[in-house]
C-alpha cells in the first residue's frame, strides 16, 4: 500500500517519490536475503548518502538536506517500510551527528559534517555500557585526560554498526557525578579500540550490534565536542530526537505488517468467500489500521512541536511508546491473519514481530517513556 501523506509542500513530495523509488529498488529486493544469511548489505548505505537521504534534518549550508522533522520521519517510515533493520541504523547515523552539529565548534563543524551529513561517514551512538542502559548516568567507561588529549578505557554495549561505523557519538566518564560524563567524536578505526563478536538478535540481523572495548585508545583534545562534564545533557537532548526516529521506524513496521496482513486476507478463502470479509478478521484488520494511523500521529505531533521551537520531550516519548507497542500489537496481529502460515518463515511478518520487540527496548525502554511521562504531568 502506498501512504497517503499529508505533506508540506511540493519539495517533500518529490523527496517522498524518491525514498520510496530507492527503497523499492535497493531495499526491497535484498532485505530477504540479508535478513536470512544475517549479512551485511555492503554499498548500501553510500547509495542512501548519495541520494541525500542520511543527513536530511540537518541545514543545507553544512551539507545535509533542510528538511523539518515532519519530512525526515517519513523518510525512515518509508525506509523501514521495506527494511527495518536500515531505517533503524539510518535513524541512529542521524542521532550521532547530532552532538557535533548542536554542540560542535564551528571548526569542528566544518571539519566533520559535510562528510557525514553526506553519509560518506556513516555513524554509531556509543553510550550504554553493560550495567548502564536505561541509566546512563552510571556509565563508567572513562576518558583520562593526558598531554595529547584523551585516553579511553572501558567498555560499551548495544553498538548499532558497531564495528562497522566511520564514528562514534561515545560518552566517557571525565568526572564525578551526573555532570561528570563528556562526549566525544570518535573514530572507528582508533588503536586500541575493538570489538566483541556481534550480538545474536531475534531481528534486524543484517546490521551488526556490538560492545566495544577501549584499551587505553588516545583521542586528541579535539575529539571532545562541547564542554568537558556536558555529556548527559547532549546525550538525553539528542534522544528525544532520536525517540521520534524510532517512532517512525515502528510505525513503518506496522505498517507493512497490516499491508501484508491485508493482502493475504483478500487472497485467502474460507467458508466460502475471503477471510477479509468475515467480520472477526475484519474488525481485526481495522484495529491494526487504526493502530497504524495512531502510531503515524502521534510522531507527527511530536515532529511538527519540534519543527516550531516548542516544547516536545513529552510527546517524544509517548511517540515512541504508542508507536512501538503498536507495532508489536499490529505485527504479533499480522502472524494470527495468517494463521499456521504465519509462524513459518514462508512469509515475511514472523520475521516483523521479531523485529518490533526491540523497538519497544531501545532509544530508552517503554517503562522509561513512561516515567518521563509521568514526570511532566506531576510539574
Amino acid at each position: 500500500m502506498t501512504v497517503d501523506r499529508l505533506l508540506p509542500d511540493q519539495d517533500a513530495k518529490d523527496l517522498i517519490d524518491l525514498t520510496r523509488e530507492i527503497a523499492d529498488k535497493e531495499l526491497a529486493r535484498r532485505v530477504d536475503e540479508h535478513e536470512r544469511a544475517e549479512t551485511y548489505p555492503d554499498g548500501l548505505f553510500a547509495t542512501l548518502g548519495g541520494a541525500g537521504l542520511l543527513g536530511l534534518p540537518y541545514p543545507e549550508e553544512l551539507g545535509g538536506g533542510g528538511q523539518p522533522y515532519e519530512v525526515y520521519l517519513q523518510v525512515i517510515e518509508e525506509l523501514a517500510m521495506r527494511w527495518a533493520a536500515v531505517a533503524v541504523a539510518t535513524s541512529v547515523h542521524t542521532l550521532a551527528c547530532f552532538p557535533v552539529y548542536a554542540y560542535g565548534t564551528p571548526e569542528q563543524r566544518e571539519r566533520w559534517l559535510p562528510d557525514m551529513l553526506a553519509g560518506r561517514l556513516v555513524g554509531g551512538y556509543s553510550l550504554s555500557e553493560p550495567q548502564a542502559g536505561s541509566d546512563a548516568g552510571a556509565l563508567t567507561c572513562k576518558a583520562e585526560r593526558v598531554e595529547t588529549g584523551y585516553r579511553i578505557t572501558g567498555n560499551k554495549t548495544w553498538i548499532t554498526h558497531g564495528g562497522i561505523a566511520d564514528f562514534y557519538a561515545l560518552f566517557a566518564r571525565t568526572g564525578e557525578g551526573s555532570r561528570g560524563v563528556s562526549c566525544f567524536l570518535a573514530p572507528g578505526t582508533a588503536e586500541g579500540l575493538s570489538f566483541g563478536r556481534p550480538e545474536e538478535k531475534m531481528g534486524l540481523h543484517a546490521i551488526p550490534t556490538t560492545s566495544a572495548h577501549w584499551d587505553g585508545a588516545v583521542l586528541a583534545g579535539d575529539r571532545l565536542i562541547g564542554e568537558a562534564g556536558q555529556g548527559l545533557q547532549i546525550a538525553f537532548g539528542a534522544l528525544d530526537s532520536g525517540r521520534l526516529g524510532i517512532a517512525a521506524c515502528a510505525t513503518g513496521l506496522a505498517q507493512a505488517a497490516l499491508d501484508e496482513a491485508v493482502a493475504y486476507a483478500k487472497e485467502r478463502q474460507t467458508f466460502g468467500k475471503r477471510i477479509i470479509d468475515h467480520q472477526g478478521l475484519g474488525f481485526l484488520l481495522a484495529d491494526m489500521a487504526a493502530g497504524v494511523d495512531s502510531a503515524r500521529a502521534t510522531y507527527l505531533d511530536a515532529a511538527r512541536r519540534r519543527d516550531a521551537g516548542l516544547p516536545y520531550g513529552r510527546q517524544a516519548s509517548v511517540a515512541k511508546l504508542v508507536a512501538t507497542d503498536a507495532a508489536m500489537k499490529v505485527t504479533t496481529d499480522a502472524v494470527q491473519v495468517f494463521g499456521g502460515y504465519g509462524y513459518t518463515r514462508e512469509f515475511r511478518v514472523e520475521r516483523y514481530m521479531r523485529e518490533a520487540k526491540i523497538m519497544q527496548i531501545f532509544e530508552g525502554t517503554n517503562q522509561i517513556q513512561r516515567l518521563v511521562i509521568s514526570r511532566h504531568l506531576a510539574k
